[in-house]
């Protein structure tokens, strides 16, 4: 009875299993992956799930990231000049700690303290944390906290933490402080390089509650303002202890001597506030921030805001997935709050990304790859401003990719592999293999295809939205220059009359060139060559849907003269595609020449072989030589294009790809799979969805489990795979539902495994709100009242339909 009111209590009526992610115990084996999926955010910032009392240790790793913010370091090391550009980590709001006079400052992986847990709140965006400390003396304290990023108040944080002396009464000492030392130092391959991206640029006191830090980047000059409000309450009073303050250089900090007695609660209450100079409307981001922490409401009042905001936001995101079996939902559910974390609505006036690693770690330095294409298939169903403003990172970097294809003789825009903040390539030239301690070159940059992804997600934005605006102010200039230039990286070869896109890497990444050639890059990588098909094809749509729009067209102002479009046609028809026996796509020319490799050899003795690159190279061999995969190459055609759809583009190409040659290309590329990305079991398994449904939710339960399980073997502490978790919602939803937003109308054709008994959501399609339920038998739509025009739905190959605002349907299905 003592103890109860203490007791963790999750907010906002989350006590089903589904919605919380629980841990106990620490274990510093695991610590850093526990903080990654425990990361708070809201889409402008995201702080790791790390204890306020935390250090940064073999156990810990503090971390705060706001989106888009992005500095260049050099480092000499192994006779090499290195510069590299990170997202930073920021100044550490949360330092809290406590004492009592004359012991050491707790720390929550010490021997003495017992009990601890921690759970994430996924419905609420709250993490709570409560452990027992045991002195030498036996003097036990409770310790319980609550802490969030305002989704509701995109630059406030907020920490509550309660301190209980259960049998001894006495003075306590309580630590707040902001701690700007921090340095990029997470993954341990990049360690022996420079990572300190912030000097301190000025600190202060507000008041007897208020400390303030300003920082600035070393190259990029960005300016990052923490301030934070510490309030102390016992009693439901607040106190009027004044606290000693400290101004160590870049760390200011307060202290509190406070008398405590048994069963008393002492409150604390820590309210943060961030701003940077890259924020709009603020006069310097100091002042912001030290005005927003004054200004912020209680912890309650901010809570109660938070709770209303992921409410909302549930509400239009939310996947329900019914099962015969153990239901994954809380790994939906998870995978849907980071997502949410990194890409929320508060990113429509930012000018920032997609990050491979969310705001979550620094694994890939934080840079955009083409993992956008799997992000945006599902914020365009629930979250289309998100999706927008995302695609306005592109749109900005236009010109930076304009350079690079010039600068290979090319028109149009070539964007790079990795990107940050100017749209520069930022893919290293070497990277350093940790089984030989060899520097070997890194040709990532080869792969072309990050600007196929760039067009197909405004493609699909536009579908599910109808938004013309946008096409023409800035998507339809996406997609033109991006198939200007892979219209003119294809060669048409004089001999077959067949256009070729030569020197190029796919998406499986292990293959960057032949064996017996010095020149790096492959020829006619099938997925770059057909998705150039299918983006020309695009563009010309677009040329149609912008004509005559106003005097100055996008076409006429990008000079594309009838001449250009022509060419853009005549590729539509006659572009390259390989092939081998049975009418299997080829990865590339000669893929089928290439020897074979025993990879249930290779796991028996590696264990994990996702990096085969790495063991291979170690052995003096390269994946080159070999039909091995690192992901998906030719099976993403069928991710991103339905099966029928596939089967026209080939067919315009005077190619025939029967029915039934699906399953043993699918086969085919399936077993020679190592599975080194996270993307790779999210394609397989969409991919089986049409061949074999029992094996397609095995895939997808992988998929789900990859980052809670670190089945990448130690990745997941340096972030979550963006991509991956959302392509485990698309898989639930685009895929299981069938769903495609092509030629202007909604499409269905539901394939649910034999384990899912009923799948509901809630999607956003030309201004409707669509509540979409299937079972085995039937196919539920409900749209909400609203004014949008009514929009053409077709349901499993059945005459298409109609449906408007306060309209519902049922379609009954043939299995």
């Amino acid at each position: 009875m003592r103890r109860r009111w203490w007791q963790p209590r999750p907010t906002g009526g989350a006590e089903h299993a589904g919605w919380l992610l629980d841990y106990t115990g620490v274990d510093p084996e695991t610590e850093g992956i526990r903080e990654t999926l425990c990361t708070i955010g809201n889409g402008y910032v995201a702080t790791r799930g790390a204890a306020p009392e935390a250090d940064d240790n073999r156990c810990h790793y503090p971390g705060t990231y706001a989106a888009g913010i992005f500095n260049r370091l050099r480092t000499r090391l192994h006779g090499h000049v290195h510069e590299d550009e990170s997202l930073v980590n920021l100044p550490n709001w949360l330092t809290l700690r406590w004492r009592r006079p004359g012991e050491r400052w707790v720390r929550p992986d010490g021997p003495d303290v017992s009990e601890y847990r921690q759970t994430l709140d996924l419905r609420a965006g709250v993490l709570h944390r409560r452990y027992r400390h045991i002195d030498g003396s036996g003097r036990a304290t409770t310790v319980v906290s609550r802490m969030f990023v305002s989704m509701a108040t995109p630059h406030v944080s907020a920490l509550e933490t309660t301190l209980v002396a259960e049998n001894w009464s006495g003075m306590l000492q309580v630590r707040s402080g902001i701690d700007g030392r921090v340095a990029n130092r997470q993954v341990a391959e990049y360690r022996s390089l420079a990572g300190r991206h912030l000097y301190p640029d000025g600190q202060g006191r507000d008041g007897d509650d208020g400390l303030w830090l300003r920082v600035c980047t070393t190259q990029s000059q960005v300016r990052v303002a923490t301030a934070v409000r510490t309030r102390l309450f016992q009693a439901g009073a607040r106190l009027t202890t004044r606290p000693r303050v400290e101004m160590l250089p870049g760390h200011p900090q307060q202290i509190w001597g406070i008398p405590v007695r048994a069963g008393q609660p002492l409150r604390v209450e820590k309210i943060a506030a961030h701003h940077t100079s890259r924020d709009r409307a603020v006069t310097e981001a100091a002042a912001a921030s030290r005005e927003a922490a004054a200004r912020a409401g209680p912890f309650t009042e901010l809570l109660s805001e938070q709770v209303r905001a992921w409410r909302r936001l549930w509400e239009r995101s939310h996947i329900e997935l019914h099962t015969d079996h153990p239901s994954p939902s809380l790994e939906l559910n998870l995978h849907t709050f980071h997502l949410l974390v990194a890409t929320s609505p508060n990113v429509t006036d930012l000018d920032a990304g997609v990050g491979a690693r969310g705001l979550h770690g620094e694994g890939y330095r934080g840079h955009v790859f083409w993992d956008e294409v799997f992000v945006h298939r599902v914020l365009t169903l629930h979250l289309p401003e998100a999706s927008r403003a995302l695609l306005l990172y592109r749109w900005r970097r236009l010109d930076a990719a304009r350079r690079a294809a010039a600068a290979i003789g090319c028109r149009g825009a070539m964007f790079p592999w990795q990107s940050g903040s100017n749209g520069r390539e930022e893919t290293p030239r070497e990277l350093f293999n940790t089984r030989t301690d060899r520097w070997m070159p890194d040709r990532s940059a080869l792969q072309r295809h990050v600007g196929l992804a760039v067009a197909y997600a405004v493609w699909q934005y536009y579908q599910a939205t109808e938004d013309l605006d946008f096409l023409r102010t800035h998507g339809g200039e996406l997609i033109l220059e991006t198939a200007r230039f892979f219209a003119d990286l294809a060669r048409r070869n004089p001999r077959t009359g067949r256009y070729e896109i030569t020197g190029v890497m796919g998406p499986d990444e292990f293959h960057d060139g032949y064996p017996d050639r010095e020149v790096p890059g492959l020829d006619n990588n099938a997925y770059t060559n057909v998705m150039t098909v299918w983006l020309l094809r695009q563009a010309l749509a677009v040329v149609g849907l912008l004509a005559c729009r106003d005097g100055t067209s996008i076409p006429d102002r990008l000079g594309i003269d009838n001449g250009e479009l022509a060419r853009w046609t005549d590729i539509t028809t006659r572009m390259y595609v390989p092939w081998h026996d049975d009418h299997i796509i080829s990865q590339f020319d000669g893929y089928d020449g290439l020897a074979e490799l025993d990879l249930d050899g290779y796991r028996r003795r590696y264990g994990n072989i996702g990096r085969l690159d790495l063991i291979l190279a170690g052995e003096g061999d390269s994946p080159n030589r070999y039909r091995i995969g690192k992901q998906a190459d030719v099976l993403m055609l069928l991710y991103l294009l339905s099966a029928e759809e596939l089967r026209e583009l080939l067919g315009s190409l005077g190619y025939d790809w029967p029915p039934e040659t699906l399953p043993r290309t699918a086969s085919y590329y399936l077993r020679r799979a190592s599975h080194g990305s996270t993307l790779s079991r999210v394609v397989h398994a969409w991919v089986q969805a049409r061949t074999d449904r029992t094996a397609s939710f095995g895939s997808f339960t992988d998929a789900l489990a990859a980052d809670i399980r670190d089945t990448q073997g130690g990745t997941t502490r340096e972030g979550i795979h963006l991509g991956a978790m959302a392509g485990t919602l698309d898989l639930a939803e685009r895929c299981y539902l069938g769903i495609e937003t092509r030629q202007d109308a909604l499409w269905f054709n539901p394939r649910l495994p034999h384990e899912i008994s009923r799948l509901h959501t809630l999607i956003a399609y030309r201004g409707h709100q669509l509540h979409v339920t299937a079972t085995r038998a039937a196919l539920a739509l409900i749209a909400s009242p609203c004014n949008a025009a009514p929009v053409t739905v077709h349901v499993a190959g059945q005459p298409p339909l109609t449906i408007g605002g306060g309209q519902q349907v049922s379609v009954p299905l043939i299995s």
